[in-house]
């Protein structure tokens, strides 16, 4: 029986350690980038907490309608008498929930799709080319606002919607690193030991491109959150949901701005650009720390 060697697992460990200080003194250089994840990480906290610090019930009416700001409710009501600050409180589960699960979807599609296409070449990749080139000539929004009218306005349609629509950027991004790194002497190597394709492509392609996925990702979440926002604005969304998006189409449609209840209007729409704007720093400072090319220019 071969025991296993301890300091082979230590040394692993201190590797991997030493890797990830590194990483963060990269990151840690860039203001911006600091403070797009503390405001990322507020946010997901107020997700989190969000049925232990909400001061009210979001879903409750009062005949407190309209409101401004006061003691009792610090964002005002809306014109149900809904406590502002509830609802933005959930609102930031919905934006996320939706962002993180529709960005899983788009990267699964887009990954796999670049995957196979840098790969295996030929065929293969004309025809998953010319599927993400038709996807990226049709303009998006229109066909996100299409696609939810027919489907019809829920939470899961408005998930399908901008998941199924948001993956050929990350395709074409997969596909050109794929076809760089499959021509390394060690892929031709795991090819004359006898290794398969789905066995390369798992143990040797996928980690040398793990690091630009990962720094797409944070940029397709944040293409997610916008895409939801805008759907629920235009009424395709879960109007049963509190989502910042779904907040600003009842404070549209009920005329917010023309009663100048500026405090129905303004927290959702600064909450949603500032997380958009966060997930925007977070991933360009991780883009220019996994592309040596981009952080000599900096």
């Amino acid at each position: 029986m071969k025991l296993s060697d301890p300091s082979a697992g230590r040394s692993t460990f201190r590797i991997e350690m030493k890797q990830v200080r590194e990483f963060w003194r990269l990151y840690r250089k860039s203001r911006l980038a600091i403070a797009g994840l503390a405001v990322i990480i507020f946010f997901a906290a107020l997700a989190i907490l969000a049925p232990l610090i909400t001061p009210y019930n979001p879903f409750a009416t009062s005949f407190n309608t309209l409101q401004p700001p006061s003691y009792t409710y610090l964002l005002g009501t809306s014109e149900l008498g809904n406590d502002i600050l509830s609802q933005l409180i959930y609102g930031a589960r919905i934006s996320l929930l939706v962002g993180f699960i529709a960005a899983s979807v788009s990267m699964v599609i887009g990954v796999s799709s670049g995957l196979l296409a840098g790969y295996y070449g030929g065929y293969v990749d004309i025809l998953l080319t010319r599927i993400t080139d038709i996807f990226l000539v049709i303009p998006t929004l229109p066909l996100m606002i299409v696609m939810g009218a027919v489907l019809g306005p829920s939470l899961s349609n408005v998930i399908f919607v901008i998941g199924i629509l948001g993956w050929p950027s990350t395709a074409r991004i997969v596909r050109s690193q794929t076809l760089s790194v499959k021509e390394r002497p060690f892929i031709e190597s795991a090819r004359i030991i006898g290794s398969r394709d789905l066995h390369i492509i798992a143990r040797h392609i996928m980690p040398n491109v793990m690091t630009l996925i990962f720094a797409n990702a944070v940029l397709v979440v944040n293409y997610a959150i916008l895409s939801e926002a805008i759907l629920s604005f235009l009424g395709l969304g879960d109007i049963s949901q509190i989502s910042w998006g779904i907040m600003l189409y009842f404070a549209f449609r009920t005329g917010a701005l023309s009663s100048k209840a500026w405090w129905y209007v303004l927290p959702p729409g600064i909450c949603l650009v500032s997380l958009v704007v966060s997930f925007a720093f977070v991933g360009r400072s991780l883009d220019a720390i996994f592309n040596p090319k981009l952080r000599e220019m900096r």
